[in-house]
């Protein structure tokens, strides 16, 4: 039988539909474009190793990670040993297993660590040769543990093709592993498009998407929310915030705090992908108040939405947002209130003014486009 499979290893994927996986949902929408051309098996994590769930071409293996996932455990934290080494050792299994029938042509790690290590046990044992693609918590994050970083040269280094979802990342990902890497953008299959037109003068609807953590800035969106004065606030029809995570309790009490205050405020959970296109789709503006970030997938869905942004200098998103012509706002400096400076600026201009810096930007974002390359960088041979 020959090996016409392509794998994906990933600890990013959808377990039950409703949002609470940003980057999970991006995964699923490439595993089911590269099913359009391949076989495809997917290794990512659930409540019960082993369990599999099979959908025409596209075949999904979960491995065991019961409890919180592994980016928000720490190698730091000695309390975190035993659910690290558990989880890791049923995403080991789990990868060998998926390549039992001996199918399996390539492997493509989401992400560097610690998808890219149970890609390179794979390697060892069955021959298998994996490529890695790596986002910023790989290379910013676990690239300052001594150990750790050890461990992602290795694994770089024993990848077929080694891609970055960010232009700086790809610059720093090569200089730490030690081998080049290719900006490939990560991107997902909208589920909806904008049915309203930009506003063209205030009140202008603003929106912010993402996990309530510390790296989302969420405590800094609000912090500069608290900063903005009435006559700015005249310019608001809604400041929508929508997500979830570990800074939950903090996000409810700012905003109980910025609703008694009479601002216009709106608090939501996770948003499932329509769910969450339809408030790109809603919105004047989005709002991406980062302390590190690479590309967010939450930029490409706004450009394709045709929703301009305010986001902090950090990543890339100077880069791609300042790029004349713009398709955006960049705030001077990753702080309150300088984020707090930049929504004055919007909501005193037009945002459809933005409209041409917007196409400009959607272009680079073509899911399709970014299947084509993993498979023929991996090819496996179809049937």
């Amino acid at each position: 039988m020959s090996r016409d499979t392509l794998l994906l290893v990933t600890t990013s994927y959808p377990q039950r539909n409703d949002g609470s996986e940003a980057a999970g949902a991006f995964v699923a929408d490439l595993a089911q474009q590269l099913a359009t051309h391949v076989p495809v098996r997917v290794v990512a994590p659930g409540m019960q190793a082993g369990v599999i769930e099979i959908g025409g071409n596209l075949t999904v293996r979960r491995f065991a990670s019961p409890g919180r996932p592994l980016s928000l455990l720490s190698p730091s934290r000695p309390s975190d040993w035993p659910a690290i080494v558990g989880t890791l050792r049923s995403l080991r299994a789990e990868t060998i297993n998926a390549d039992a029938d001996n199918r399996v042509a390539h492997t493509l790690a989401l992400w560097t660590l610690p998808s890219g290590w149970a890609a390179a046990a794979l390697q060892r044992t069955h021959g298998v040769p994996y490529s890695v693609w790596a986002l910023g918590s790989d290379i910013w994050s676990l690239g300052k543990l001594p150990i750790i970083n050890s461990m992602l040269r290795r694994v770089i280094r024993g990848a077929s093709h080694c891609y970055a979802d960010g232009l700086q990342l790809a610059q720093d990902a090569a200089r730490i592993g030690g081998a080049p890497f290719e900006f490939l953008p990560s991107t997902r299959r909208l589920q909806g498009r904008r049915t309203r037109s930009l506003g063209s003068e205030p009140p202008y609807h603003l929106l912010f998407l993402g996990r309530w953590h510390p790296n989302k800035g969420v405590d800094l969106l609000l912090d500069a929310l608290a900063l903005l004065d009435d006559a700015t606030w005249s310019r608001i029809a809604q400041v929508r915030v929508a997500g979830g995570g570990p800074l939950d309790a903090l996000v409810r009490e700012r905003v109980a705090g910025l609703l008694a205050a009479g601002r216009p405020l709106r608090l939501d959970g996770f948003l499932d992908g329509s769910q969450a296109s339809a408030a790109i789709a809603e919105a004047d503006w989005l709002l991406i108040p980062s302390r590190i970030e690479s590309i967010p997938v939450v930029f490409s869905d706004a450009m394709k939405l045709g929703c301009p942004v305010i986001t902090m200098p950090v990543g890339d998103l100077r880069e791609l947002v300042a790029t004349e012509p713009p398709c955006g706002l960049v705030v001077s400096s990753v702080s309150a209130p300088a984020f707090a400076s930049a929504i004055m600026q919007a909501v005193e201009g037009s945002p459809r003014s933005l409209e041409q810096g917007i196409r400009r930007a959607a272009r680079m974002f073509d899911l399709n486009q970014v299947a084509n390359r993993i498979l023929s960088a991996a090819r496996p041979q179809p049937h």
